[in-house]
């Protein structure tokens, strides 16, 4: 699995080239304080229910707090044969510190 860092994912959004999907897996209430605007919000608990809705080729970014969770659905969905997954070093919280200090952080 790959892994990408704040700062690559925001020059990627910034790019606007690359087709990718980022999958934010925190819990709603987490998902309401803060989330990387365009991001899609499956909860971990979801992803397996909503595999079938995403597209396998095409490059996801997963996401969570600290990337701990993020690390756990993007191996799983490596595994179901999704061939372009990265998780976010250091989650949410690294993107509001390193890309975005205005994002509330809990």
């Amino acid at each position: 699995m790959e892994t990408i860092t704040p700062s690559e994912l925001k020059a990627y959004l910034d790019e606007g080239k690359r087709k990718f999907l980022v999958i934010d897996v925190r819990e709603p209430w987490e998902y309401k304080v803060c989330h990387i605007e365009g991001s899609r919000h499956i909860p971990m608990a979801q992803i397996a229910a909503s595999k079938d809705k995403l597209q396998p080729d095409v490059e996801t970014v997963v996401i969570c707090h600290h990337g701990t969770r993020s690390f756990q659905v993007a191996n799983y969905l490596e595994q179901s044969g999704f061939s372009r997954v990265s998780n976010l070093e250091g989650g949410i919280d690294a993107w509001a510190r390193e890309v975005d200090p205005d994002m509330p952080q809990y």
